[in-house]
């Protein structure tokens, strides 16, 4: 099933795109809510914080006084983490007993007020983030819960702000307009991406790349990367040796069509045939049939054996090569990626070149380019300048 985390700060409108995605078919799990059961009156979780806090932090009708445990857990960094050990393993596991309840073709939401603070982003397939302006947050929160402005700029200041919520986000809402606008907004997102992204996922289907085209070069490409690498890192763990960004976007700068290359290293290319495999098709990263390999360096050397996945995602199509850690082939992409960023020049040169060349067959793209005899050449001026600089992989 599709996992989608939900998230905004106070004010955003989060509850607004979360009821819209629940109306569109998808399956809410509140962590709020979630929270709450699991110490709710006569539960093992309600009956260990006070074990560990006193009967002081129970009101008179035997519920959990949050004012209270709250004045004795945020002031002591201790504390906190007590109740945290106490209530988030509770939490996980209910969200999963909830998930694991869904149709296995579901879009499971988990709307996460703090998703990003204890950074829970790569452990979805997707982070949507609604945002919306300040001061909209704080006329909604004056109007909607009676807060006061002082209340709500502290409630505001004490979660992440736009910047780093942006950046764990592969889909922005952006609500300071109509509720209606924000309606289109998010049953645009379920039809486009969300609806076909599950579809994918289940039928472990590979999204292909658009036609080739070399525009200009996007500067979020490195933050997209992140992310992306983030999700591999939480499903494959310590059997991911090393995750890169390769290619043409991991060249700041550099013009290049619109698929980001990832390059995993493996111990053994026959674990990446098994449940390395599985781990990456669960996480949106199928396989892509057939054999692959890429081409030596220089040529005659015989074939460097690789394994490819791509993208389950209709908006992000992705290459990931999984390659034997200090492989040739492994070694070869960090080279040539890293000598293009140092060398100016040559990185123009690149580009000329590898426009004439998707120019002349677009239905190759970027990854067409490699078979020409123009990267022997380039290889050995990275090697020569490695050995200049004594660079490393």
């Amino acid at each position: 099933m599709l996992r989608v985390g939900l998230t905004g700060g106070i004010g955003s409108g989060k509850s607004a795109v979360a009821a819209r995605l629940v109306e569109r078919g998808a399956v809410l799990i509140d962590a709020d809510r979630v929270a709450r059961e699991v110490v709710a009156p006569g539960t093992d979780g309600l009956a260990e914080i006070v074990a560990a806090f006193s009967d002081a932090v129970v009101d008179a009708d035997g519920a959990l006084d949050r004012a209270a445990l709250g004045a004795v857990v945020f002031a002591d960094e201790t504390a906190r983490r007590r109740l945290e050990a106490i209530t988030h393993p509770r939490v996980r596991a209910r969200t999963a007993e909830l998930a694991a309840a869904a149709a296995p073709d579901a879009i499971v939401v988990n709307d996460v007020p703090l998703l990003v603070e204890v950074g829970l982003a790569p452990t979805y397939h997707l982070v949507v983030v609604v945002q919306t302006a300040v001061s909209t947050r704080l006329e909604r929160l004056a109007r909607d819960r009676g807060m006061g402005r002082a209340e709500a700029e502290r409630r505001i200041a004490a979660q992440a702000d736009d910047a780093r919520r942006r950046a764990a986000a592969d889909v922005v809402l952006t609500n300071d307009g109509s509720l209606s606008a924000l309606h289109d907004a998010v049953d645009l997102l379920w039809k486009q991406r969300l609806v076909p992204y599950e579809d994918n996922l289940r039928q472990r289907r590979v999204v292909p790349a658009a036609p080739a085209e070399v525009g200009g070069a996007d500067a979020s490409w490195p933050e997209q990367y992140e992310r992306l690498a983030a999700r591999i890192q939480h499903a494959l763990g310590s059997d991911a040796l090393r995750i890169d960004h390769i290619g043409s976007t991991a060249v700041p700068g550099l013009a290049a069509q619109n698929v980001i290359d990832v390059q995993v290293a493996v111990s053994s290319l026959a674990d990446a045939d098994g449940p390395l495999a599985d781990r990456l098709a669960n996480a949106g990263f199928p396989r892509v049939p057939g054999q692959w390999w890429d081409d030596p360096r220089p040529a005659g050397r015989g074939r460097w054996e690789k394994r490819l996945h791509g993208s389950a995602d209709p908006a992000r199509p992705v290459r990931l090569h999984v390659r034997l850690a200090d492989s040739p082939g492994w070694r070869y992409a960090l080279l040539m990626r890293d000598h293009l960023r140092a060398d100016p020049d040559q990185r123009a040169a690149y580009l000329l070149f590898k426009r004439d060349l998707v120019d002349a067959a677009p239905e190759a793209g970027d990854s067409g380019t490699a078979r020409n005899p123009w990267f022997d050449e380039e290889y050995l001026r990275a090697e020569q300048w490695a050995a200049q600089t004594g660079w490393r992989p």
